[in-house]
């Protein structure tokens, strides 16, 4: 069975393979969707109703937040510590700034308060009251790991089943085996050529996701694309693409920002570090390898 809905300005699509009961699978199928639904809610940049933007408004003050916000935003934190804050969930407004502030369904455009240099140790996370603090004015951009959490939570309704694979634009999950009983092969697209798949991999019980400068390029400025350096305010370009293979999505959906972002060298190195595996796309469209891929 397949269904498909749009959530995060993507299109998830579920995939069950099951002997179980179609109703069973229906309602799996549907509680799945509604992890979308609730992280969107609560991670989301472009909605001033989003819990993420109702709490970038209050400065100074502890606000409690949900587990749908806080744990993403627990690891991009993390992430952010380890990469010195090459990766940086303060980076919203930069990205507002060079046009990424437009709601996917809506068009409404975000404009939103922040002080002028911000970094992730402006935010205060309290592991025991589940609090958010922040020091200064900022936005906070959870586009590096909000989708990855959401498949994780979608996994979470489908694991008693025999095969599935959740995939949101490229973002996915494959878990058990397909119809055949084999691994899930999964293509890994060309970034240049959209309808060509530049290298196919097995895995089950695997998440893939995909960071590439050809995904979303700024309305102001060509030279831009979504994957920006909180530092200098810029895009890298020394790599195109870069997929990570983790255990859980939101791994693979940070580190393969992350890794994008330290380039090819420091990308492959982190990936490896870390006990996971990588395909990273130069430019030049030369492939590097990490951890056995």
């Amino acid at each position: 069975m397949k269904k498909a809905k749009l959530y995060m300005d993507t299109l998830v699509d579920i995939q069950v393979v099951t002997e179980k009961s179609k109703e069973k699978m229906e309602e799996k199928i549907n509680r799945a969707f509604t992890a979308f639904q609730k992280v969107e809610q609560a991670c989301s940049r472009f909605t001033p109703s989003s819990e993420l933007m109702q709490a970038c408004q209050i400065i100074g003050t502890p606000v409690e937040i949900s587990p749908f916000l806080f744990e993403p935003l627990l690891l991009a934190i993390e992430i952010a510590k380890l990469t010195d804050g090459l990766f940086d969930p303060t980076v919203g407004k930069v990205m507002e700034e060079n046009g990424f502030n437009r709601h996917y369904l809506t068009g409404d455009l975000m404009e939103s308060p922040s002080s002028d240099s911000v970094s992730f140790h402006d935010i205060v996370l309290d592991l025991r009251a589940r609090t958010l603090t922040l020091k200064k004015p900022l936005v906070i951009d959870l586009g590096a790991v909000a989708k990855g959490f959401a498949i994780d939570l979608a996994v979470n309704e489908l694991k008693e089943f025999a095969g599935f694979v959740v995939n949101a634009g490229g973002d996915l999950f494959a878990g058990g085996v397909d119809e055949k009983g084999n691994p899930w092969k999964i293509g890994i697209q060309h970034p240049l050529q959209k309808d060509e798949i530049m290298n196919t991999i097995e895995i089950s019980d695997e998440a893939i996701c995909t960071s590439g400068s050809y995904e979303r390029r700024s309305p102001n400025r060509p030279d831009l694309h979504h994957l920006m350096n909180p530092k200098t305010k810029h895009s890298p370009n020394e790599l195109i693409s870069c997929s990570v293979i983790a255990p859980f999505a939101m791994m693979a959906d940070a580190f393969s920002t992350a890794s994008f972002l330290l380039g090819a060298n420091k990308g492959k190195r982190l990936i490896e570090e870390l006990d996971m595996k990588g395909l990273l796309i130069k430019s030049d469209l030369q492939i590097v390898r990490a951890g056995g891929i």
